[in-house]
């Protein structure tokens, strides 16, 4: 899983070092997500409650590993009641210092196997501030075309993290924003799992850039 999850970050990020001058980025500075990213789940969401969106994004065509050879056709979507997720430890990009990676993982408790490809809907939900609590991150379809995952078996989509380093303002935002929760829901669903989000961590906030810094990546199937 390291290596898929570290190689989509480095091609991703390496697109879009040229995607938008500073002004086209919002008023912070950073590595932005690149110019194909989906909907955003901020435009997606219910507008009262601030929840994530229940709307399925469309699978990336590139292909990867044998599972997703099995054409999940016939095979039923994982169910928000199918999974559970977790975070995994964050890791600083070596060719651009102050963006992070942070695995989001999925794991199928159920007895069946089931399918978990597109991009799952991420907010992640902290303290006051000025944009609001929840702050709804970008989706790049970048991920696997079809994944089956068996019983007890996992599949990741990676947060790419922007991260406020010297407590510069986001987009008229607070200093140093860290969130305590992640809230997913994961492709076809309407249910959202909740995560702990590392504390130390926090995240540049930049809800009206076009590109942001901070964004979530497709799923990909995990190495056998």
């Amino acid at each position: 899983m390291a290596h898929s999850m570290i190689t989509r970050f480095t091609v991703g990020v390496a697109a879009v070092a040229g995607a938008c001058a500073l002004g086209a980025c919002g008023s912070s500075t950073g590595s932005a997500a690149p110019a194909s990213a989906t909907t955003s789940a901020a435009e997606q969401s219910t507008a009262a409650s601030g929840s994530l969106a229940a709307t399925e994004s469309t699978p990336a065509s590139k292909s990867t590993t044998t599972a997703q050879a099995a054409q999940t056709d016939s095979t039923p979507r994982c169910t928000t009641g199918d999974l559970s997720v977790s975070l995994g430890t964050p890791k600083e990009s070596q060719q651009y210092p102050g963006q992070y990676e942070v695995p989001l993982t999925y794991k199928n408790n159920s007895s069946r196997d089931c399918g978990l490809y597109g991009v799952p809907g991420v907010d992640l939900v902290g303290p006051d501030d000025p944009n609001g609590d929840t702050y709804h991150l970008t989706r790049v379809d970048n991920g696997v075309k079809y994944n089956v995952v068996t019983p007890g078996g996992t599949a990741s989509a990676g947060i790419t993290v922007l991260k406020d380093t010297d407590g510069s303002e986001g987009s008229n935002g607070s200093k140093n924003w860290t969130p305590t929760t992640v809230k997913t829901i994961p492709p076809g669903e309407t249910t959202a799992l909740t995560a702990q989000w590392p504390s130390n961590l926090p995240v540049l906030r930049q809800d009206s850039a076009t590109h942001p810094g901070t964004y979530v990546n497709g799923i990909l199937a995990d190495p056998a």
